[in-house]
């Protein structure tokens, strides 16, 4: 009947809405057990999961990762600081031996003095008296090459570099072990040792006038002390007198600032950087001027990217109180010859640069230098000058001399 057919419809429809939601309640259960995928794990073969242990990046992953990218750019970073250190050197190195060659002027030479130890020697001119420069402290023989042009026209004018400097070599080896006992490198004794034997190889002919400056003023005393059979004039152009290094002001300044600032020059030469500033214009050369030459100037940017060079011009200056104590202890056994006549050319300051209570200094004590140790002594003020005169004054300086060359030359030839 209809009714129940009606029953049995309504029966049926119940049993499938309580079936659909047993089936919804099932599909809840079975999606709260099975695990939810990652979302960083695409699809991937069966093969590659089943060897797969770890597929997601955990934060040490990532850090590894950050390491791994920041390497490849230190080594890289490592590498041109590592050229940059290698690449000046060598190349500074290689350039040193073809100037060495290159740049010696022709008109001077390699004289050997024995022992293993060759010394630049430079004459030009003809005549008598010969006039012998001594530079000054840690300069080569260049800074005379303008006064030496101008008394060559009068005489015979000869430069030369101390062993170290500019083209004169020094030597290390044992053979100078004799010479070493007595005198120390780079010190006033064993510069006249090897300026007295330069001189009889070189066969120059004495007595000679001898012109030092500085520290080529305290070897030239030395000298005059010592052999003074050869010397017939001794011209001291801003002498360092040796009672300036009893004050503390002024070996301050000696050993902390002007030591300290050739000892940087030398360990930047040696690394190739003396070289580098001097190209790009940061550095200049200490002599400048409208009349230098480029090859002079040449010479000085050789001489300035030189470390062995340097290591000489250090040297002087480190061991300048024992050049000191060398020249005291010979003034004490050996007075200077009485025909030896001493003219001492000076400036308005020691150092226009230096502050005025080191200028006072140096002053003060070489008015007593000379008044104690050469009170005969001709004194000559040069105004307007300072210790550079000889490169910046030449023609004032050159003047002075002539007129004492000319004077010694007349009386040789009356004689």
């Amino acid at each position: 009947s209809v009714g129940g057919a009606g029953l049995r419809y309504k029966a049926q429809a119940g049993k499938l809405f309580v079936g659909s939601g047993e089936m919804r309640a099932a599909l809840r259960k079975r999606q709260q057990h099975v695990p939810t995928q990652p979302p960083c794990v695409a699809s991937q073969p069966a093969a590659q999961k089943n060897n797969t242990d770890q597929v997601c990046p955990t934060e040490s992953n990532r850090e590894s990762s950050s390491r791994l990218r920041v390497c490849p750019r230190l080594i890289s970073v490592l590498k041109y600081l590592l050229l940059m250190l290698v690449i000046p050197p060598f190349l500074n190195y290689a350039s040193l031996q073809r100037e060495g060659t290159l740049l010696q002027p022709q008109e001077g030479e390699l004289v050997d003095i024995g022992l293993g130890q060759k010394l630049y020697l430079n004459c030009q001119g003809k005549g008598h008296p010969v006039v012998i420069f001594d530079a000054p402290t840690g300069m080569s023989s260049d800074v005379w090459l303008w006064i030496q042009k101008d008394v060559s026209q009068l005489t015979q004018a000869c430069i030369y570099d101390r062993a170290g400097l500019g083209f004169s070599k020094r030597i290390f080896q044992n053979e100078t072990a004799g010479l070493k006992t007595l005198w120390r490198g780079s010190t006033t004794g064993r510069m006249v040792d090897d300026l007295h034997r330069l001189v009889k190889e070189a066969k120059l002919n004495s007595p000679f006038i001898f012109v030092g400056s500085e520290l080529g003023a305290l070897n030239a005393r030395f000298y005059a002390h010592i052999h003074n059979w050869e010397v017939s004039d001794l011209i001291l152009i801003d002498p360092i007198p040796e009672e300036a290094f009893m004050e503390d002001v002024w070996v301050q300044y000696w050993y902390k600032e002007l030591l300290s600032y050739h000892q940087t020059q030398q360990f930047s030469a040696a690394i190739g950087l003396n070289r580098m500033l001097l190209i790009a214009g940061l550095v200049q050369p200490p002599v400048m001027g409208e009349n230098i030459s480029e090859d002079f100037m040449r010479r000085q940017k050789y001489l300035l990217s030189n470390p062995a060079h340097l290591s000489a011009v250090v040297d002087e200056h480190f061991f300048i109180n024992e050049s000191i104590s060398q020249v005291r202890d010979i003034l004490k056994f050996k007075p200077l010859s009485s025909t030896t006549t001493v003219t001492v050319i000076t400036g308005d300051h020691y150092d226009e640069q230096l502050p005025d209570s080191l200028n006072k200094v140096v002053t003060q004590f070489q008015q007593q230098f000379i008044a104690q140790g050469y009170p005969s002594a001709k004194w000559i003020k040069m105004k307007g000058t300072d210790r550079r005169m000889i490169y910046r004054n030449p023609k004032d300086v050159a003047k002075q001399l002539k007129k004492l060359i000319s004077k010694r030359k007349v009386e040789q030839e009356s004689q």
